[in-house]
């Protein structure tokens, strides 16, 4: 088997940082990432860059030094009236793995821990409404558009 395959499906090393806690490759790691998913990918012209990172927490997975999954996450009154979690990427290559999943288990884990809170709102590309569903989130309101991609609102509250 190549060093490759040996390294496909293993678990991924996580972090939680603050914005000021990353090196400047990691950084830049994230933001290429980023933009490949949600500029390219998703052929979607917008600014990525909107300056809230600065007040997020920002969820990684890593497999060796390569970022294969994130999210950031908001206190409540900062994004939205409850805590919140967005920029959810898996990276593409990195799919097939399920990380998703751990991914946001990660960032619900975050939340409760560094927030004290259970109420997490979302703005969910409708196309992922099982996936946040299979982790408590429900929709709430109905679609609209964002950067004209469908969303969804979705709470989750324990």
């Amino acid at each position: 088997m190549s060093k490759q395959g040996q390294n496909k499906g293993i678990d991924l090393e996580w972090k939680v940082l603050k914005f000021e806690e990353f090196t400047l490759d990691e950084l830049y790691d994230l933001m290429q990432l980023r933009s490949q998913v949600f500029v390219v990918e998703q052929d979607c012209v917008y600014l990525d860059q909107d300056g809230k990172d600065k007040k997020a927490l920002h969820v990684l997975g890593f497999k060796g030094t390569k970022i294969c999954a994130y999210a950031r996450l908001f206190d409540k009154g900062e994004y939205f009236d409850a805590c919140s979690i967005g920029r959810v990427i898996v990276a593409e290559d990195e799919r097939q793995f399920a990380y998703g999943h751990k991914l946001m288990k990660v960032s619900i884990n975050a939340i409760n821990e560094k927030y004290g809170e259970d109420t997490i709102k979302i703005s969910a590309q409708k196309y992922l409404k099982k996936f946040y569903e299979s982790h408590g989130f429900v929709q709430k309101g109905e679609e609209y558009l964002e950067d004209d991609i469908p969303h969804i609102g979705m709470i989750k509250e324990n």
